[in-house]
């Protein structure tokens, strides 16, 4: 029987919990082997659109597997690693082949200040991660070092046996951390990012916590104490893109959530998102994303 907690906004798409009843000694993490019986919960719909509520990372041993993540496909091979945060929409490719090592955990069961250090809610960096050899190395005995801690449930006292988790667990994200921004920096095909950099940060956070009512760019700038120029060079420099396309493709991103995740009206959508007027929402919607917002809702159904 499916987890009684988790959620179905009523279109058959649920948010799943961390299964903690699934962990060894109730911990906040699991590690293992990828492949067929694995499941979050019984009965997830691992093979259509679901959400989680906690982080999960893919280290593939084979491939290649294609895999939806925000509504976006990404294809891992043998050596690549899937980062997949909570609230992040995701689909298992139902003909893929997913073998490697699987690691969940639970928000909260690392420190604030490794949580900071790690990146672990950085949604704008990229989940999909090509280590080089020596990196795929380390990444590699960091993860098998903390398999082996996660199994060894008898040598230690369960509060000991948890920190030596959470301490594990810390070195290996701080691995993934450094390969996720080098893999971000590497995007940007080598634009310059010196002092532009923490400018772009503020803007990111900026548009994170006003998307929903503010889609101005000067605004921003005057908020943040930038001149609009400033602006522009730094999310180029960072990005690629121009402040607007940055403050777009989060807003199509929540619209899109809202629409795979509610029953909200189109027209509730639209306003959740910025958009008073539905015709307006729509037509900006299907400029991003050439669909409409009824035919993207139906493709999930």
């Amino acid at each position: 029987m499916a987890d009684e907690r988790s959620q179905d906004g009523g279109d058959g798409i649920r948010t799943f919990p961390f299964p903690v009843d699934l962990s060894l000694l109730g911990v906040g993490m699991q590690v293992g082997p990828m492949g067929d019986g694995r499941t979050w919960h019984a009965q997830a719909p691992l093979h259509r659109v679901h959400r989680i509520d906690f982080h999960i990372v893919m280290l593939f041993t084979g491939g290649p597997v294609r895999h939806m993540i925000d509504f976006a496909e990404y294809e891992a091979s043998a050596g690549d690693l899937l980062w997949i945060r909570p609230g992040q929409v995701h689909r298992f490719a139902p003909e893929g082949e997913y073998r490697g090592t699987v690691l969940t955990m639970q928000p909260g069961f690392l420190p604030r200040a490794t949580v900071e250090a790690t990146g672990l809610y950085r949604y704008d960096l990229p989940p999909l991660l090509h280590p080089d050899e020596a990196r795929l190395a380390g990444l590699t005995a960091a993860l098998e070092q903390l398999r082996r801690e996660y199994e060894d449930a008898t040598t230690l006292p369960l509060s000991l046996h948890t920190a030596v988790l959470r301490h594990t667990l810390s070195a290996f994200l701080l691995r993934l951390a450094h390969l996720a921004a080098g893999s971000a920096r590497a995007a940007r095909q080598g634009r310059a990012e010196a002092p532009g950099d923490s400018t772009f940060v503020l803007f990111r956070d900026a548009v994170e916590r006003g998307f929903a009512t503010n889609h101005s760019v000067s605004a921003y700038a005057d908020a943040l104490g930038y001149s609009r120029r400033t602006l522009v060079r730094a999310v180029r420099a960072a990005t690629g893109e121009t402040p607007k396309g940055f403050i777009d493709k989060r807003v199509v991103l929540e619209a899109k959530r809202l629409l795979a995740h509610t029953e909200m009206p189109i027209g509730r959508v639209g306003a959740a998102v910025g958009f008073p007027d539905a015709a307006n929402f729509s037509k900006f919607f299907q400029q991003h994303t050439d669909q409409t917002p009824a035919a993207f809702r139906a493709e999930l159904r």
